[in-house]
């Protein structure tokens, strides 16, 4: 029973979880800065990021095993259906029970924020299960990138603004933007790390199609461009509150430097996990940001 729950535990990938939990942070803490936070809608809207999240997860170990991707060739953390440690039939299942029960958290915050949220529960749902499934895989077409940064960046933060303050504003579409060009390069970094699996299981990543060192600007871009959005965001709302956020650029700029490099599978690994630690104090830093403005 240990070694079950230890293998969901993996299967969820927790090093990913902050590309669910951050955009509700900082959508919330863009609510209290206009004096609208409500807690019972930023908890829905973390509960349904966190299953969207790890309903995405499961669903990409069990088509990517499918689908010849998850091999003893590849480099990154251990999958459960690849290694056998959980069945497909069992994988198939717990993905359709988590992508349901936050299709049925989405409906809760209906009242909050009117139909427009049942939409994007149900294109929340279905980009998950297509993002590695159907017959446009968006992983395997290159096009992971743009469902990242539309889904955990400016969906996530401007809905999470939404239900709480009624609106959007273009300082929270910048928030969206630094938000998920950091998710994104969780991606890009696995991305770059699998190039060798993924061609043979003919993934197109765009690491794939344009080779290591475009996977290795992108990454940088990515992280450029948060800079960018926090700075304009600070001269926005005239708060020098708002740079706190820059504690992280060591770490982001020794990250940048590394990817440049080859690496071996482990020390990609520990990439990863970086910078999600990147992300989270980032977004964690820009919430006190805002809560001090």
């Amino acid at each position: 029973m240990k070694n079950d729950l230890y293998s969901w535990f993996l299967a969820i990938r927790p090093k990913t979880l902050p590309a669910a939990v951050c955009p509700v942070l900082v959508g919330s803490a863009l609510a209290f800065q206009a004096d609208s936070f409500r807690t019972v809608p930023a908890l829905l809207c973390l509960l349904f990021a966190l299953l969207i999240q790890i309903g995405t997860n499961f669903a990409n170990d069990y088509y990517d095993f499918i689908k010849g991707a998850d091999t003893e060739e590849r480099q990154g953390p251990k999958r459960m259906t690849a290694s056998g440690l959980i069945s497909l039939k069992t994988m198939q299942r717990m993905t359709a029970a988590v992508f349901l029960l936050a299709f049925l958290v989405g409906l809760a915050l209906v009242p909050y924020g009117g139909w427009l949220l049942l939409v994007v529960g149900v294109l929340s749902v279905f980009m998950g299960y297509g993002y590695t499934s159907g017959p446009f895989p968006l992983a395997y077409l290159g096009l992971g990138e743009i469902f990242v940064m539309i889904f955990f960046g400016w969906i996530a933060v401007g809905c999470t603004y939404l239900v709480q303050a009624g609106g959007c504003s273009a300082v929270v579409l910048l928030a969206g933007t630094a938000v998920g060009a950091l998710s994104t390069n969780l991606l890009v970094i696995n991305n770059h790390r699998d190039v060798e699996t993924d061609i043979k299981a003919n993934k197109r990543t765009l690491a794939v199609r344009f080779g290591r060192g475009f996977s290795a600007l992108e990454y940088r871009v990515w992280f450029g461009l948060s800079l960018f959005c926090l700075v304009i965001m600070a001269i926005a709302l005239k708060s020098y509150w708002l740079v706190l956020p820059l504690i992280v650029l060591p770490s982001g700029l020794k990250l940048c430097w590394m990817i440049g490099a080859p690496q071996t599978g482990p020390v990609y690994i520990r990439m990863l996990g970086q910078t999600a630690a990147v992300m989270l104090l980032f977004c964690l830093l820009l919430c006190i940001g805002l809560l001090m403005s």
